[in-house]
């Protein structure tokens, strides 16, 4: 059999032993906070507050621009209804043309195809009056075949060739009305200026306005009605 003994105080009382299991606190000790770790901790708060406003700041510092509401072909005339206004972030890679000097490009002409949704830059136009300035404007309707096949823009120099159809006339320096004169000189041709180049349509042929003076606006005209004219691109030099 077990014996119990009891636990005596120094006054040499005894006292039992307490019954169960001892109960478990909640307050754990406390750990001193590190005044390093807590100031870095501010300084990375303050860090990213700043970086936040930054952001903010950057987004809210846009510029109004002018961009392209529909594609614009090549040669035509800038309109109102062309344009909208774009919202972008200043950029010095980007040089497009600012909301207050879109009057300065309404009624200048494209200086290439320019797409819908495009940002607008000085280089994207060009005066209208400078291709055309003193000359007459011809449009001449060529098939493929009729036309070179490099993309044909505006400012390009041009040769139209009179080129009726059989060929009657090719060697012998055929004019307008299609009858040799007997010289040996080869087709008839006339210098030209494009202005504008049209859409291909579904058998490939284009319209193609050159310019060239009063004197062979009327034989060009001629030739294209024909469908006798052959448009050349003169070598850059």
């Amino acid at each position: 059999m077990a014996t119990k003994f009891a636990k005596r105080d120094k006054g040499g009382a005894a006292s039992e032993a307490p019954a169960g299991p001892l109960p478990i606190t909640q307050d754990a000790p406390r750990r001193r906070r590190r005044p390093v770790v807590m100031g870095a901790g501010l300084a990375l708060a303050a860090v990213g507050a700043l970086i936040a406003v930054w952001l903010v700041n950057d987004a809210g510092d846009r510029v109004s621009v002018i961009a392209t509401a529909k594609p614009i072909p090549a040669g035509a005339v800038i309109k109102p209804s062309d344009l909208v206004i774009a919202h972008v972030s200043r950029d010095a890679a980007l040089h497009p043309v600012p909301v207050s000097e879109k009057k300065a490009i309404i009624g200048k002409a494209a200086a290439a195809d320019i797409p819908a949704g495009i940002l607008v830059t000085k280089d994207s136009v060009r005066e209208t009056g400078s291709l055309t300035q003193g000359k007459d404007v011809v449009g001449i309707l060529a098939k493929p075949g009729q036309l070179p096949s490099r993309q044909l823009e505006p400012g390009d120099e041009v040769t139209v060739v009179y080129t009726p159809q059989g060929g009657n006339g090719n060697a012998q320096g055929a004019g307008a009305n299609g009858k040799a004169d007997g010289k040996n000189a080869g087709p008839d041709s006339q210098p030209a200026v494009v202005t504008r180049v049209g859409d291909a349509d579904a058998n490939g042929a284009r319209v193609v306005d050159v310019a060239t003076t009063g004197n062979s606006s009327a034989t060009l005209a001629a030739w294209a009605a024909s469908g006798s004219a052959s448009i050349v691109l003169k070598a850059k030099h």
